[in-house]
């Protein structure tokens, strides 16, 4: 499990290559449940919390930028 402030600390290159991988790990995870197969099951929550939080620190990064282009516009 991820800390919030680790995930701060990642680039956005990173993050998006993560919240891929964590994505992915989720599919297979409900997937696995579905079947049977999953032993733990407290994982599914745990990723579920972790793509969260990357697609969070993913927006506030994109809302930021926005919010920083829109303020130079304003001052042109």
């Amino acid at each position: 499990m991820l800390l919030t402030k680790d995930i701060r600390n990642m680039s956005t290159p990173e993050l998006e290559t993560k919240l891929d991988n964590t994505r992915e790990e989720l599919f297979k995870l409900r997937f696995q449940f579905k079947t049977g197969q999953l032993t733990d099951y407290s994982r599914l929550s745990v990723t579920r919390r972790t793509v969260a939080q990357l697609a969070t620190v993913l927006r506030e990064r994109e809302l930021a930028e926005q919010m920083r282009a829109a303020a130079e516009g304003e001052q042109k």
